[in-house]
């Protein structure tokens, strides 16, 4: 057996589960806790978790301003690849656990702790996250999972413990929660409860950020969104930092309904789940990066990042941002990259953001080569010897089914 801890530093919210872990971590472990709380624009007011932290009796309280670390360097490169899990999710719960694991472990440095925790289920894909980026980053480091190790689970065994602790309980929290909520700056989460049935229509119930498409204004809106090396720089001509920028696309997207989805994906601890997402600035983001590679990529670059995509995401969702294969493809995709840099014009309507224009200095579509008129640079003769040569081995083939009378 491991020697018990002395220092745990907690991923903390200042919510009920975690607030039950804090003391449970300390009666268990008897150990001194850290907590750490980390804005990465989930929308709510953490400052109270310092209140609720120092009634704990923590001495030790870490609260930060991470929105711009998490955009700049967590999701802008997950854009730079493009990345979508399964077709369609845009990966924002699991963009944010590399950071958050990353200051866990910081902390622990600076606090000189010999553990780490976090409030991650025993079914779910962030506990899988938070243990290998740890792991990753400093593997003597014990990681505490309390929903793996304790008796406490049930909503009403949660309360009960709290209540004998003399843990403030919300009156919100005192009822079944209809579904459990993650949120950040790229994106909401809703599963469980009466999300579980993946027949029943939700939106209407669950959407927090989007407003219902039918209910978006009646006329389109459009947006102009300027790159510099495959990132996003500007917003209509207006220059802003990353987090500036997602907030903004944010809130247009909000607008007009974008960026809603209901998915069943398939977990990476084997069962499928069935969750309710709100994207609506990465939604808009996505597209026009798409938009701005079009002109600048070559079709040998595009081609082979869209092969290296679902490999990159799926590194992702599963918790892999630390490894080096990971490091590897961003290195490929970023040096796509270099070139792609312009102006993407879109169109946001009820729900739908479509990409309409796209300039860049450094475009490779040439007018002189594509025009149905009459040109000087492309001689129409030269594709028939490129078809032949094509289709050799379309003939050889057709021909050997013919001499032995195959027909399929």
């Amino acid at each position: 057996m491991p020697a018990s801890p002395k220092k745990i530093v907690l991923a903390y919210s200042g919510g009920l589960d975690t607030s039950v872990i804090v003391k449970w971590l300390q009666d268990a472990y008897e150990a001194e806790v850290v907590t750490f709380t980390a804005d990465l624009g989930q929308g709510e007011e953490i400052e109270p978790a310092r209140k609720k932290a120092e009634a704990a009796g923590i001495k030790e309280i870490y609260i930060e301003d991470l929105r711009e670390e998490f955009v700049r360097d967590y999701c802008f490169p997950m854009v730079r690849a493009n990345a979508v899990y399964e077709g369609q999710y845009l990966l924002g719960t699991s963009i944010a656990r590399p950071l958050i694991s990353k200051r866990l472990v910081e902390i622990a440095h600076e606090t000189g702790a010999d553990a780490v925790a976090h409030g991650a289920t025993g079914k779910g894909n962030d506990q899988v996250r938070f243990e290998l980026a740890v792991a990753a980053l400093d593997p003597t480091l014990r990681t505490i999972a309390p929903w793996r190790e304790w008796d406490l689970n049930s909503r009403t065994k949660l309360i009960a413990y709290a209540e004998a602790h003399g843990i403030a309980v919300p009156s919100d929290k005192r009822g079944e929660a209809p579904f459990s909520i993650d949120a950040n700056l790229w994106h909401t989460s809703s599963e469980g409860k009466m999300l579980e049935d993946p027949a029943e229509e939700a939106f209407n119930e669950v959407c927090l950020r989007t407003q219902h498409p039918e209910d978006a204004p009646d006329q389109p809106e459009y947006v102009t969104i300027g790159f510099e090396r495959g990132d996003a720089i500007s917003v209509n001509g207006e220059a802003l930092s990353p987090a500036s920028l997602l907030t903004k696309l944010n809130e247009l997207g909000s607008k007009h309904g974008i960026g809603r989805l209901d998915l069943v994906e398939n977990r990476f601890v084997g069962m499928k789940s069935r969750g309710i997402y709100e994207t609506p600035g990465g939604t808009i983001l996505m597209q026009a990066h798409r938009g701005i590679e079009q002109l600048t990529l070559d079709r040998g670059a595009m081609h082979l990042k869209d092969e290296l995509m679902p490999k990159y995401a799926k590194l992702v969702y599963e918790g892999f941002w630390f490894s080096p294969e990971r490091e590897m493809l961003q290195a490929a995709i970023d040096h796509s990259q270099r070139h792609v840099s312009g102006d993407v014009r879109l169109k946001l309507y009820k729900g739908n953001v479509a990409v309409v224009g796209r300039t860049s200095p450094n475009s490779l579509y040439s007018l002189d080569l594509v025009t149905f008129e009459e040109d000087e640079v492309y001689d129409q003769k030269d594709a028939a010897g490129f078809i032949t040569l094509n289709a050799l081995r379309l003939r050889l083939l057709a021909e050997r089914k013919r001499k032995l009378g195959q027909n399929d």
